[in-house]
């Protein structure tokens, strides 16, 4: 109930009827006060009514400002006032609906990261207890194959010294050379399957991996002597001195540059670069790039090239690979590849560089 004096003085509950009754008080009382002041100006007045005639005017006057006044009230307590409540509400129920939408997104993007962080820590540790389980496995093979290699190096021995103890036909020296090929397989095997899985720690030292790759190349020079191999080494000056192991290195060089030969059938142009790169993130590297002439890579292999146990080849144990890139990685560097089908593949040994070096 509202509290106006309005409310007080008699008249209907309707507000378009009292609006109409203060509209039609102020028209009466307008003409009332228009034809007295007509009738003063035009001297026309009533004699008795001369001398009360300005008191009436006034009076009339005060009578219409006050019916504006309370039309005016009525108006502002009726109509403005419960439109400016109603567009407050409204407002009020917007800015509630607008927050209440904003906080159920955040609630249902909370719980969407809690779901998802969930199912990576399950996923995760699914991957931890596989991880355990393959260092066990590999603990387990590494014992075997070392337990394994002792056996096989007597069993080698023992056949050499059959060998050549015995006067063996044509027939049995084919025997024992397959037997011996297949005892130098498996111990290739078991070897690299132990180097792989027991790394030696690196022997570090300063020189030029350009020695490296003369060392190399003295080693493979009998071995390519009597194949049609093409040898070419690109070198301007000796790389600069790093801090590298000089066996693991040659190591790992010597595996790419047989397994290029082995590619080519031992019959193409094997060229070796040297120089420097400079990586805009990671600094300055000496690179000793190989290239060969061979078949190249297959597309489907060349991203499972470095995977352990990998291997496109019938004979091969797919550790080669894997053990020259842990050993370029021990060293803070790289061993990546490119190739082309039918154009021969590219594999560059990245090592840094410290401190930079100047022009190459």
């Amino acid at each position: 109930m509202q509290h106006s004096f309005l409310r007080l003085l008699p008249g209907p509950d309707n507000l378009a009827v009292r609006l109409a009754m203060f509209l039609l008080a102020i028209a009466v009382v307008a003409v009332v006060l228009l034809l007295l002041s007509a009738l003063e100006i035009a001297g026309r007045a009533p004699v008795e009514t001369v001398q009360t005639l300005p008191w009436v005017i006034a009076t009339a006057s005060l009578l219409v400002l006050l019916c504006a006044g309370a039309l005016w009230l009525s108006i502002s307590r009726e109509v403005l006032r419960p439109l400016e409540q109603i567009r407050i509400v409204i407002r009020q129920e917007e800015l509630g609906e607008a927050g209440l939408g904003q906080v159920a997104a955040t609630m249902r993007e909370l719980r969407d990261t809690v779901q998802r962080t969930q199912a990576e820590l399950v996923e995760q540790n699914k991957n931890l207890r596989h991880v355990e389980k393959l260092a066990l496995v590999g603990q387990l093979a590494a014992g075997v194959a070392h337990s394994v290699r002792n056996p096989l190096t007597s069993v080698k021995l023992r056949l050499f010294s059959l060998e050549r103890g015995l006067t063996l036909t044509h027939r049995q020296q084919e025997d024992f050379t397959v037997i011996g090929d297949a005892i130098r397989h498996v111990d290739g095997i078991v070897s690299n399957f132990l180097e792989f899985s027991r790394r030696p720690d690196l022997k570090l030292q300063k020189i030029s991996p350009s020695d490296v790759v003369d060392a190399s190349l003295r080693l493979l020079e009998s071995r390519l002597a009597v194949f049609p191999v093409t040898l070419r080494v690109h070198r301007t000056n000796s790389l600069p001195r790093v801090h590298a192991d000089p066996e693991q290195l040659r190591e790992a060089l010597l595996n790419i540059l047989l397994n290029a030969c082995e590619a080519m059938d031992y019959s193409g142009e094997l060229d070796i670069e040297e120089s420097l790169f400079n990586d805009p993130t990671d600094g300055l590297f000496a690179c000793i790039r190989v290239s060969d002439t061979g078949p190249g890579i297959p597309e489907d292999a060349i991203q499972n090239i470095f995977t352990p146990f990998f291997s496109t080849k019938e004979q091969g144990t797919g550790l080669g690979l894997p053990i020259a890139k842990g050993i370029m990685e021990e060293h803070g560097g790289d061993l990546k590849v490119q190739s082309c089908p039918g154009e021969g593949a590219v594999f560059s040994f990245l090592l840094p560089l410290e401190p930079p070096a100047s022009s190459y």
